[in-house]
């Protein structure tokens, strides 16, 4: 796998210089596009691997291809939006999405978030200015806000559930940076986690049928694994619940006036990766 990701990364390297080479000759005609009309280009384009492709082309097209333009929002205070990658709600956007998109909530407002599957690997990202200012709640009575099937990246949001637990993390590979997860006091307090892992250290049939450009686009790579920085975890019986075979590691804690702020890993023993199939 390793060898396949490395030849992946040459091959890439060798189409950006090619790129790159023509698109800056005078007679390239799309180098004479306006950003406007080179981005309108890009929209079209898969996310992964076409799009990310094109950021590897020139700081120019790096700027346009990662522009938030193309990202697909979701904003409560639309309903019959004509405006295309707009939503009304989380579950309509993530359902939409293709595998890289990222998904900006808009803040100021709560929305709901139950039992809502990512099956592709996807950024949701908070609106605001910091995690408090957008507000996911999970519903009594359902499992997570979330349950990962996939990579996922979750940045700037805040979390709650009072009951189950905030997120559900069944296999890929998640990261959570400078988030909220709260669970809300209960008398079932004991069955609350912030965070609930039962994936096992490697899915070999991910590792199977994963391309070498998503592994390098994502980090996914079959590897399943959790990474938390810069979050703040409060109520439930304890931050995390693993039931597979990852572990809690590298568990890090900031104390501030008003908050504990969280840093740690969950996957497998380090010992354990030697025995990873390739």
């Amino acid at each position: 796998m390793a060898a396949a990701e490395e030849a992946a990364e040459e091959a890439a390297a060798a189409v950006a210089v090619e790129a790159k080479r023509y698109l800056n000759s005078p007679a390239s005609p799309i180098a004479s596009l306006d950003d406007g009309c080179l981005m309108h280009i890009l929209s079209f384009l898969p996310p992964i691997p076409d799009r990310y492709n094109s950021a590897l082309v020139c700081r120019r097209w790096c700027y346009l291809a990662c522009h938030p333009r193309l990202w697909l929002r979701v904003d409560q205070s639309v309903k019959d939006s004509l405006e295309p990658g707009v939503f009304p709600n989380i579950e309509a956007a993530v359902s939409a999405a293709r595998p890289g998109d990222t998904i900006s909530i808009t803040s100021g407002e709560s929305h709901c978030a139950s039992n809502i599957q990512i099956k592709v690997p996807l950024c949701l990202i908070g609106g605001g200015d910091r995690p408090n200012d957008t507000v996911l709640e999970c519903s009594q009575g359902s499992d997570s806000a979330f349950e990962f099937l996939s990579t996922c990246k979750i940045s700037n949001l805040t979390v709650k559930a009072e009951l189950g637990c905030c997120l559900l993390h069944r296999k890929g590979r998640l990261i959570i940076e400078r988030c909220i997860l709260q669970c809300d006091e209960h008398p079932l307090d004991y069955l609350s986690f912030a965070i609930v892992s039962t994936a096992n250290g490697v899915d070999p049939y991910s590792v199977a049928a994963s391309t070498a450009t998503e592994s390098i686009a994502m980090k996914g790579g079959g590897i399943n694994s959790v990474s938390v920085s810069r979050t703040q975890i409060e109520g439930g019986a304890k931050a995390v619940s693993t039931s597979g075979s990852l572990v809690l590691q590298r568990v890090r804690v900031i104390y501030t006036r008003a908050s504990l702020l969280f840093w740690f890993d969950i996957e497998l023993p380090r010992n354990v990766y030697t025995h990873c199939p390739q």
